[in-house]
């Protein structure tokens, strides 16, 4: 998991800039929609690109009480930089690190009777029980147990290993499907099947001490879902999880990370000059090119060739030709700033750069993934820590 504790002092080829206060402003921001349920800090794919652990740090110093991964690696990984307090980690395949988690007092997800015995094996070998939360398939139709028969049969077993002293049931939790869809059916449809799950599984004798269904839009706009315990993702990070629903500032959300580089290159070409990979930009006449160093390498999408906006010298320009490997190309129109200068890809939008969903938008895909994609190659530079 990256973490750049201070500002380098030499020039960099690209940094994303990760601001603290604002993910803790997030936070803040989240836990009054939420004043009734607690509230899981997701810090999945080194924290959606941002950088898990010093995210983790802040979301809990924010008023965070849970944090959340998908694999248990990175579970384990929090809890060896010293995190403290509950880690819930959920997307496990046979055979997975069920003995250190346990030992490591993370909560385990199982979604089907595989995962409960080995997570049953492993609390037998670590002498301890399991905090295992079942999950149920509400109709994402990915991880969780189908309701009916299968259901029955998990929350049976996970009683009858809790009575035997080798597990406890600390959650009952599901993942909406089309939260970000406002008015969507399935919403509605998804939650009349949790609550009935739930209260089969409690008629049984399960007694969670959480419950949850809630992720980033529900979080925002849906307060009958967010039960004991909320989980947002992308939100925390100041990105709304869907245009339809608000912009960022609509929810009082700021984005955390700002993606830039330094110009590298700036030249003067005839017309009709063939710019990058397959020459699918010709020049329509004399101009200056910019090259940006960072490319698919970095986690620039290729699917912004043609089309990706970057702020340069205080205008708006638009990658030329094909994104390559380590760098693209953008028009500057005859603009010559001086080589070195800063190249905005997308941040907050203070500065009139574009933002992380104007690139999904020239992407065809979701800020999430803009976000989330951004390689290692790029040092994460954080500011405003608290701690």
């Amino acid at each position: 998991m990256s973490e750049t504790a201070t500002v380098p002092t030499a020039p960099l080829r690209a940094r994303a800039e990760i601001d603290l206060g604002a993910l803790r402003a997030n936070v803040r921001a989240l836990r009054a929609r939420t004043p009734n349920a607690a509230l899981m800090a997701v810090v999945k794919s080194d924290g959606y690109g941002h950088g898990a652990l010093p995210c983790a740090r802040e979301a809990l110093a924010a008023g965070a009480t849970w944090l959340g991964t998908a694999t248990p690696e990175e579970a384990l990984a929090l809890r060896a930089a010293g995190l403290p307090g509950r880690i819930l980690c959920w997307l496990w395949v046979p055979g997975g690190p069920w003995r250190q988690a346990i030992e490591a007092d993370i909560d385990v997800s199982v979604s089907g009777m595989w995962a409960l015995r080995e997570a049953v094996a492993a609390a037998k070998g670590a002498g301890r029980h399991a905090r295992v939360q079942l999950k149920a398939d509400t109709g994402l139709g990915r991880n969780g147990c189908q309701p009916g028969d299968d259901w029955a049969e998990l929350v049976r077993e996970a009683l009858r290993a809790e009575a035997d002293g080798l597990v406890r049931v600390t959650g009952l939790w599901s993942h909406f499907a089309c939260a970000d869809e406002p008015g969507h059916p399935s919403v509605a449809a998804q939650l009349a099947r949790f609550r009935e799950m739930l209260a089969y599984a409690e008629e049984q004798g399960v007694r969670p001490e959480v419950r949850h269904i809630a992720n980033s839009p529900a979080t925002l706009t849906l307060p009958e879902t967010h039960f004991d315990l909320v989980r947002p993702g992308i939100a925390m990070y100041g990105i709304s999880p869907s245009p339809e629903l608000g912009t960022p500032a609509d929810f009082g959300l700021r984005p955390v990370m700002t993606l830039s580089a330094s110009l590298a290159l700036v030249k003067h070409v005839p017309g009709g000059h063939g710019v990058s990979y397959g020459h699918h930009y010709v020049t329509s006449g004399e101009t200056t090119l910019g090259l940006i160093p960072v490319g698919y390498g970095d986690g620039i999408p290729r699917h912004a060739s043609g089309t990706g906006p970057v702020l340069v010298d205080g205008k708006w320009r638009t990658v030329a030709g094909r994104v390559a490997m380590d760098q693209f190309v953008v028009d500057l129109g005859g603009d010559e700033p001086e080589v070195g200068s800063e190249a905005l890809l997308f941040g907050p939008g203070d500065r009139g750069e574009p933002t992380a969903e104007d690139w999904a938008q020239a992407c065809g895909t979701i800020a999430y993934e803009i976000v989330t994609r951004i390689g290692t190659r790029v040092p994460r530079v954080y500011v405003d820590a608290s701690i």
